[in-house]
């Protein structure tokens, strides 16, 4: 199913029936987006709630040929990244210890034979055990693709912090990764 101009109008208009519908249809495809930056249910689904709001009050300006999803994806994005910032002063407060070298080699992509044998679910459930800040800089980075500049710029943080966020997720996921694999290695044996 697509949503149609025809369902946006009705939706502008205040029809339930058509607001309805698209809360369903954007429910499938944003919540996923909001459990990467959430760690339980529910509050993926407070922080959907909250962004289809600022979905439904920005309908209005939606072209008529903007994609939809990407639309709402940003939307969704932005909205997550808000929350992040209203709430950083109860977010973990980490100082920055690395050096720049460690930070270059960690910032760097690399492959990990765990990360392909490990579902897309199983690592997703990794990243929502990071501590918030650290995980919502590894989803802006590596997920949805923003750079270290944009990740400061939307979480009034600097772009070392960034760098050294980025670090500490691959770090820690790299940690995790590898006691999985050794958990499966023995279950193997």
């Amino acid at each position: 199913m697509d949503i149609t101009p025809e369902i946006i109008k009705s939706c502008i208009s205040d029809d339930r029936k058509a607001i309805n519908l698209l809360y369903e249809y954007g429910f499938k495809l944003l919540m996923p987006v909001c459990f990467r930056y959430n760690k339980n249910e529910g509050d993926a689904r407070a922080a959907y709630n909250k962004g289809f709001m600022k979905i439904l009050k920005g309908l209005p300006k939606l072209e008529e040929n903007t994609n939809f999803n990407a639309w709402s994806r940003r939307i969704m994005t932005n909205s997550l990244i808000d929350d992040y910032r209203k709430n950083k002063k109860y977010n973990e407060r980490i100082q920055k210890s690395d050096s720049d070298s460690e930070l270059d080699f960690y910032s760097t992509g690399t492959e990990n034979e765990a990360e392909s044998n490990l579902g897309m679910e199983n690592i997703l459930f990794l990243i929502k055990e990071l501590p918030a800040a650290t995980s919502c800089v590894f989803n802006l980075y590596v997920i949805d693709g923003y750079s270290h500049k944009e990740i400061a710029e939307q979480l009034e943080m600097s772009e070392g912090t960034s760098k050294w966020h980025l670090s500490t997720a691959r770090k820690m996921l790299r940690e995790k990764l590898d006691r999985l694999e050794n958990q499966n290695q023995r279950m193997v044996i």
